[in-house]
């Protein structure tokens, strides 16, 4: 379980000295990670379905529509921040093997 955590927390190999206890002092323990998570997922996933339902207003609906939809997919996409952390995340999103996903989810929004 310690190395899923160091893994997931972009620690996966140890940093020399001082540099560790600062990163250690600054970062969210890991019962705070989840709990962010799955609120933030959470989050996203009802502002989607609201979204969904709005679309049948008569006549904002696609307003209201594209709005619900696109925080319910940052909410959602941005949830994994707190696991990974936000620098290891938009490595792992732009690398070579997943640049073009991510400018096509990234356009798409």
């Amino acid at each position: 379980m310690d190395k899923l955590k160091r893994v997931l927390s972009g620690r996966d190999t140890e940093e020399p000295g001082g540099l560790a206890e600062v990163i250690d002092g600054t970062s969210l323990g890991w019962g705070t990670r989840v709990k962010g998570f799955i609120a933030c997922f959470v989050i996203g996933c009802l502002c989607s379905f609201l979204g969904t339902c709005l679309l049948w207003v008569p006549r904002k609906g696609l307003t209201l529509f594209a709005v619900f939809y696109t925080l319910g997919n940052i909410a959602s996409i941005g949830s994994t921040l707190f696991l990974m952390g936000p620098m290891k995340q938009l490595k792992r999103m732009f690398e070579p093997t997943r640049l073009i996903a991510t400018i096509v989810m990234l356009v798409s929004i």
